[in-house]
């Protein structure tokens, strides 16, 4: 280690990163200037990684949590031999730049997750070390896993802070994930200025409590942190690294105080920080002997790349069927599957057939990985057939989450982050609440996760309001590239996986904890009707319609009913189940006008939830019966009938439209 390059390297990334925050006049120069220090030794000395090709699966991982202070990410990456060059670090926050306010996954070679909310960077990153040790567990050759490496995850003091960081970091313990290692950009500021005003846990003892190895050094002092990546490496759990820094550092007028947080030095103290810090006035000023001692680390990456390509060669060699598993499992390539049909007249739960499909598909399935937090008996989420994952035990296919919505939800994008796996989890749907942010998460980077949310509405009864969702499906469906699935039956839930499995994004399957009878005509999708898969199709119809009544879920079976005591007043009714808004809002302009006729202005959408999101389909002439209220405690089927969803109310609001 030689740390008068190091020094180089740190301060050439300060350099890089105050320009960058000052040209933009927008962004955090703090956090950059502060770890510098860290993040060199790291890059420099530990990361594995091949900027010529950084998706090798192998690579180290590393997360900037706090990512506010992407100049920092930036300013590696583009030191560190991936496609960010100076003009992109001039382009800082600038229309069309791949150097965003906050480091965007998929839009920046290098980049491993979107982050910004804080917290959720460091809940990835648990993810992917979670993800690291299921492989590791089940792909060895003699002894030997094909899958080795480290996560590395940079946090502040307001990730720490954050709710989920306690789910995440308390769940990493128990699980004993030894291959994560989280620096703590301890810095004593945020936003409103010093901690003390919010903040005084003792952070050590809360992370030891969790089961973590944790260490105190100098951010500054190379020697300090080189041991403390050393030692944490050792470690059987995993590690925290307190890091004292100092926000802003080199700054003469602003280090250690919150100006130097979230906005730019201003010109005259860039000018100040470059003369204290030993580096040229220019900007965006990379020395040549910088550039040739990262230049190292591009051959360095290159060979390790070529090393482990053999070691998983020999894999394959010694057992070609578990090497092409996980060569399928890591191109994202499903097995051939079948689901279950559901026999027309029988009446199951959407939630029992779910777990009826996952009886048939988990075995078949190798990348499936499911969970639940807390619920799965309730969720129906585990089937026989899966292996529940422990500290002992990562040769396994089935998370126990614990009471911790969130912190599954930010997990299981840091496994599908990760690569090999598709991973769904389970809870009520009420509080899909507390997951909102890891849901928004997964939706911006398109993420194929697939949350199986249960007690669908008022119709799970008796545990009344606060666990009766309203207003749950309306929220889910403005998330843009979030696909909610609410099935009307058994048949319908089976087509609901199919679309969840081969969807690019995530989905969330909604389902009923109270029986539905199978209805039949939505397994197979044909020329007349369409199906299930294509969001919405007719399941009965009278020639000539006089309206036409559109339901989801439960109130489907309401719906048909209504149809009947319509029809014995001559009035004639086109029934549509529409399980995905957002599904049928692809389909053609053709296939929506056969089933919702322009001209056809008489509708009523029936659904026990919040009528928000149904006035794009029934229009200024049509009606909702839906809810305006929360629900309350009492027997379903009494919820039901005291909130309007009858076949005599339905049949009413209908003739009521008609007549008007």
């Amino acid at each position: 280690m030689n740390k008068d390059q190091l020094k180089k390297i740190a301060n050439t990334i300060r350099g890089l990163s105050i320009d960058g925050v000052q040209k933009a006049n927008s962004g955090h120069p703090g956090l950059p200037l502060g770890m510098a220090d860290v993040a060199t030794v790291l890059f420099n000395e530990f990361l594995s990684f091949n900027p010529s090709n950084p998706d090798w699966f192998n690579r180290d991982r590393f997360v900037l949590s706090g990512g506010h202070g992407s100049m920092l990410l930036y300013s590696l990456l583009h030191l560190y031999g991936y496609k960010v060059s100076i003009d992109d670090l001039k382009e800082f926050r600038q229309w069309g730049s791949i150097t965003a306010g906050h480091p965007e996954y998929r839009e920046t070679p290098g980049i491993e997750t979107t982050t910004g909310p804080l917290g959720q960077g460091l809940a990835n990153a648990v993810g992917m070390a979670l993800g690291e040790a299921l492989l590791a567990a089940k792909y060895k050759n003699a002894g030997n896993s094909v899958i080795d490496h480290f996560t590395y995850a940079m946090a502040g003091d307001g990730d720490l802070q954050e709710g989920v960081s306690h789910e995440v970091s308390s769940f990493a313990g128990h699980n004993k994930l030894s291959k994560l290692i989280v620096f703590y950009d301890s810095n004593d500021i945020t936003i409103d200025g010093n901690t003390k005003l919010s903040f005084s846990e003792n952070t050590q003892g809360r992370f030891e409590s969790y089961g973590w190895d944790v260490q105190k050094i100098n951010g500054h002092d190379y020697d300090e942190i080189k041991n403390a990546i050393e030692n944490a490496k050792q470690s059987a759990t995993p590690s925290l690294i307190i890091c004292r820094t100092i926000i802003g550092f080199g700054s003469p007028n602003k280090a250690g105080t919150a100006a130097s947080h979230g906005a730019p030095l201003g010109k005259e103290e860039v000018l100040l920080t470059k003369k204290q810090l030993g580096i040229p006035s220019d900007e965006f000023y990379v020395s040549p002997e910088v550039y040739k001692i990262t230049e190292g680390m591009m051959q360095k990456g290159e060979k390790l790349e070529k090393e482990w390509q053999n070691h998983f060669d020999s894999l394959i060699s010694s057992n070609r069927e578990k090497g092409e598993e996980l060569i399928n499992r890591l191109n994202g390539k499903l097995p051939e599957f079948t689901l279950p049909e559901f026999e027309v007249g029988g009446a199951i739960a959407s939630r029992a057939a779910s777990g009826k499909v996952l009886e048939k598909i988990a075995m078949h399935i190798p990348s499936l990985i499911g969970g639940s937090a807390d619920l799965s008996p309730s969720n129906l989420t585990k089937v026989k057939s899966q292996q529940p994952c422990s500290a002992k035990e990562m040769n396994c296919n089935y998370i126990h989450y614990g009471v911790r919505e969130f912190g599954m939800a930010a997990i299981m994008n840091g496994l599908a982050l990760y690569g090999g796996f598709i991973p769904y989890g389970g809870t009520f749907f009420v509080f899909s609440d507390y997951m909102r942010s890891a849901v928004r998460m997964a939706a911006l980077m398109g993420l194929k996760v697939i949350y199986v949310f249960t007690h669908d509405s008022i119709g799970l009864g008796e545990d009344g309001p606060t666990h009766q969702p309203v207003e749950h499906l309306a929220s889910l469906r403005v998330i843009p590239n979030l696909i909610t699935f609410r099935p009307a039956d058994a048949n319908e839930t089976a087509i609901g996986w199919k679309i969840a499995l081969n969807n690019n994004g995530p989905t969330a399957l909604v389902l009923s904890r109270q029986n539905l009878k199978t209805i039949g005509n939505s397994s197979v999708k044909n020329q007349a009707f369409g199906g299930a898969e294509s969001g919405a199709y007719i399941v009965c119809d009278d020639d000539e319609h006089d309206i036409i009544i559109i339901a989801t879920g439960s109130e489907l079976g309401i719906a048909l009913e209504a149809k009947k005591l319509l029809n014995d007043k001559s009035i004639k009714v086109r029934v549509v189940s529409m399980p995905s808004q957002e599904i049928f809002g692809k389909q053609t302009e053709d296939y929506q006008n056969m089933i919702l006729p322009p001209e056809s202005r008489a509708r009523l959408a029936v659904e026990a939830g919040s009528k928000q999101s149904w006035y794009k389909y029934v229009g200024l002439d049509g009606d909702v019966v839906g809810m305006d209220s929360f629900g309350a405690s009492a027997p379903a089927d009494i919820l039901f009938e005291k909130f309007g969803f009858t076949p005599e109310n339905v049949a009413a609001r209908a003739e009521a439209l008609i007549r008007n």
